[in-house]
């Protein structure tokens, strides 16, 4: 278990990056002969990015709120992230042929993505005795002091060099 950092904190990342929310929706829970291949190719992409982490993944979070599975992607770019969906020798296009062919027009599980293009300065986030996450884990977990006490100082902050 992450170790709690005790007081106030928050996130800072260097430029622009990028939020990926992406996941599943069981719709036939009975069905799992073709659900559970697509609860199972999230986790190989993960460990593929982990390993090389020149593709751009900075972090992934996962989330389970049945009948929902999503993890919450934190990407150095745009670039990145859509040259890691089209690459042919990774995993994630096979994954979405195979989705596609065996399982899409069943509507036994459906998925999800929502893509947001962070600017540098456009973004806040506190942390209070939580472990190092979400973005403070994709970039750096700060102290959350004197002018980065509120959420408009720390918009500010984010911004800055």
């Amino acid at each position: 278990m992450a170790e709690v950092k005790n007081g106030r904190f928050a996130g800072k990342i260097d430029g622009d990056f990028v939020v990926f929310l992406i996941g599943m929706r069981i719709n036939q829970l009975w069905a799992v002969h073709k659900w559970l291949p697509v609860s199972r190719a999230m986790p190989k992409m993960l460990a593929e990015l982990k390993r090389q982490p020149e593709l751009g993944l900075l972090e992934a979070s996962y989330f389970l709120s049945p009948p929902i599975a999503m993890t919450v992607q934190y990407w150095r770019s745009f670039e990145h992230l859509h040259a890691y969906a089209h690459a042919k020798d990774k995993e994630h296009l096979p994954a979405w042929a195979e989705f596609n062919r065996l399982v899409a027009a069943t509507g036994v599980v459906g998925v999800f993505h929502e893509t947001y293009l962070v600017s540098a300065g456009k973004y806040e986030s506190v942390y209070v005795n939580t472990p190092r996450m979400g973005l403070a884990l994709a970039g750096e977990m700060v102290p959350s002091v004197g002018r980065m006490q509120s959420a408009k100082e720390r918009i500010v902050a984010s911004g800055e060099k």
